[in-house]
């Protein structure tokens, strides 16, 4: 199977082989850095560049899975395509194009879907989950106790469009934080009404790399290796950030160079995130949306 996720940042066809009742085990990986946050004119349509390079994206990802004997293909977009003004127009031309039937996920099915792959990767013996991922457009936070969160939210705090709306605008550092810690606040007392978390995880690549950044294991060390990013040394970090330069933060240890320019909106986001719900750390998970889409799939199966 492929679960082709079209993210804010990213593209990203992932080929796994799956059956319901085992886990889905990776066996190929086509991305491309897309960057459609960034792709956005002044009224919020995807640009007609932003809407090519998709397309040609898509097209090339269905030639992809269809090569490495894929028999089905779920297709999604999130934030970037989601909240565009012309959102119905980029999904027929990608459809006409590919000949998939590329949907667009809601934020809070987004926020569901990645706490669904949460709990199956770590389990009942978690308790009470709160979960965090931080993509492009949107941040998810999403808790509860059993496999549907009690709560799921999605909120306009992507690490690419901040740094589009704001860093690259022009404000300042403190005007971005507070903007932050004042929207994650606005919605926090639904999360935090349902009582405290056994265990709070965060996913995805921001989150990923900000762990990496702060001494967490390589990729190449696996991925049943725990990895912990300490609300201590991330404070830490998004203080020397803002004396850095998109070149100097490329040579992090995790941050690849078409992701460089947002790893401080990233970092403030998650300080302000663990800041607000008196987190002292939070575990990294490698699944996320795309598991819970294809979990999901296989459940219904």
């Amino acid at each position: 199977m492929g679960v082709l996720d079209i993210g804010s940042n990213t593209g990203h066809l992932l080929v796994v082989d799956a059956f319901r009742g085992g886990p889905p085990v990776p066996a190929h990986s086509y991305k491309e850095p897309l960057r459609l946050a960034e792709h956005l004119d002044d009224e919020q349509a995807v640009t007609a560049e932003g809407v090519a390079r998709l397309v040609k994206y898509v097209v090339d990802a269905r030639a992809e899975a269809e090569d490495k004997g894929c028999t089905t293909i779920l297709a999604f977009a999130t934030s970037a395509v989601r909240d565009a003004v012309n959102a119905e127009d980029v999904i027929a031309q990608v459809n006409q194009a590919s000949g998939l039937d590329l949907q667009v996920l809601a934020g809070d099915d987004e926020a569901r879907l990645t706490f669904l792959a949460v709990r199956r990767w770590f389990g009942w013996s978690a308790g009470r989950l709160g979960v965090f991922d931080i993509g492009g457009g949107s941040l998810e936070l999403a808790a509860g106790s059993d496999e549907t969160p009690d709560v799921a939210q999605s909120l306009p705090l992507g690490a690419g469009r901040l740094t589009r709306e704001w860093i690259q605008a022009g404000r300042t550092t403190p005007e971005l934080r507070l903007h932050v810690r004042s929207a994650v606040a606005e919605q926090a007392g639904a999360i935090l009404r349902g009582g405290a978390f056994d265990r709070a995880v965060a996913t995805s690549k921001t989150f990923r790399s900000l762990a990496r950044i702060c001494g967490a294991a390589s990729s190449h060390d696996g991925q049943y290796v725990r990895r912990v990013l300490h609300r201590a040394d991330l404070s830490q970090l998004v203080d020397d950030l803002v004396t850095m330069d998109v070149d100097d933060i490329a040579k992090f240890p995790g941050v690849s160079p078409d992701r460089a320019h947002q790893i401080q909106a990233g970092a403030i986001v998650a300080e302000a995130t663990m800041a607000l719900f008196d987190l002292t750390e939070l575990e990294i998970c490698p699944w996320a949306l795309r598991e819970g889409v294809l979990l999901e799939h296989l459940d219904g199966l």
